[in-house]
């Protein structure tokens, strides 16, 4: 099932992220592609996020030094990282630790999560969402996420 969201500022505007899954060929094709341009684009929104201030710094510190993953099944990518207690920084040996917490999905289903089209816990039961590992980490991550207040961009607060 999908829903229309409305951007902020847009009221006129309603965008919708189909549910759909890329081809095998795409996953074929990910499979052979290096991952560690997946872990330093992640790695690089979510310091973002710790800039703006959009993340609590402090509220992040039952992160420090554990190891996460996020997977995207239909592209066959995967983003390694862990938190140091200042930014997150991203593992780029495809050898290194076992994550502490590993998140599975589709691109369409993250797509939805970035949009606020679907929330966790209903891509979770719909087991389109999968969480693997420490239970407590990753409800503070969910949490955390949830959390965030994402800012409406300068050009669109001048329109309302």
């Amino acid at each position: 099932m999908t829903t229309r969201f409305t951007l902020p500022g847009l009221p006129g505007i309603n965008l919708q992220v189909p549910t759909f899954r890329l081809p095998a060929f795409v996953t074929r094709i990910g499979q052979s592609l290096p991952q560690w341009p997946h872990a330093l684009g992640l790695v690089g929104g979510l310091n973002g996020l710790l800039l703006l201030k959009l993340l609590d710094a402090e509220a992040l510190e039952p992160l420090t030094g554990r190891v996460f993953a996020v997977e995207v099944e239909d592209t066959a990518a995967v983003a390694r990282f862990t938190f140091d207690g200042l930014r997150f920084v991203p593992l780029l040996a495809a050898d290194g630790p076992a994550p502490d917490l590993t998140f599975r999905a589709t691109l369409s289903a993250y797509l939805q999560l970035l949009a606020r089209q679907e929330d966790p816990d209903t891509l979770f039961f719909q087991r389109r969402l999968v969480i693997e590992g420490d239970t407590e980490l990753g409800l503070l991550v969910k949490n955390l996420l949830d959390a965030v207040e994402w800012p409406r961009l300068p050009f669109i607060a001048e329109r309302t």
